[in-house]
């Protein structure tokens, strides 16, 4: 699946009519973002010789029994494994993006615990964050698909690139339990937000 295709009911949402067009597309292109974030780690993390499509169960536990790891977790997950990282594969505009993104995060947490905010957004303004964070998206997919052939849209993340591209990580996961020590050390929320800087 392709970025525009992904966001083909975001349009949708952002040129009705609906009196809620604003905060529906904001909250699904996040979800979207989320799970494309998600799903590109969990690809590159499949590559290892040590898993396989008869581990898939098991493998998708490792990270949903996990309750630790949001979006700057995957962030951090892709920079200590990969040799380019999430900064490398945005671009230019990653310091600006990312930190949008965590005002978007913050927003969104805000309005699903229904905790006033300290600051009123008009629907205009929900409407540039979403076109802030597609833009993410597209260009995060558009390099990642030129890097890792997956953009993190595609349906099954749990497929083997042609090429053993996990040789060229910084860090080696030989099975289950070190892709849990992985996470333990890189990605849980305890960790600071990725640097946008340098």
């Amino acid at each position: 699946m392709t970025y525009d295709v992904e966001f083909e009911t975001v349009e949708l949402l952002e040129n009705s009519d609906a009196e809620t067009r604003g905060v529906d597309a904001f909250a699904l292109s996040l979800i979207k973002a989320e799970r494309q974030i998600r799903k590109l780690f969990t690809y590159l993390v499949f590559q290892f010789p040590a898993f396989s499509l008869a581990d898939v169960a098991g493998f998708r536990d490792v990270l949903g029994q996990n309750k630790k790891v949001y979006f700057d977790g995957f962030i951090n997950g892709i920079d200590a494994l990969c040799p380019k990282s999430v900064k490398d594969l945005v671009g230019g505009d990653y310091d600006s993006l990312v930190t949008e993104l965590h005002r978007a995060i913050d927003f969104r947490n805000k309005i699903f615990h229904g905790q006033l905010t300290d600051k009123f957004l008009s629907r205009e303004e929900l409407l540039a964050l979403t076109t802030t964070i597609r833009k993410w998206c597209q260009r995060l997919a558009m390099q990642a698909e030129s890097e890792f052939d997956y953009n993190g849209f595609a349906r099954n993340s749990l497929r083997k690139h042609s090429e053993p591209i996990w040789t060229m990580y910084r860090i080696h996961i030989a099975n289950g339990d070190d892709y849990r020590k992985f996470i333990r050390k890189h990605m849980e929320a305890h960790r600071k937000r990725p640097c946008t800087k340098g």
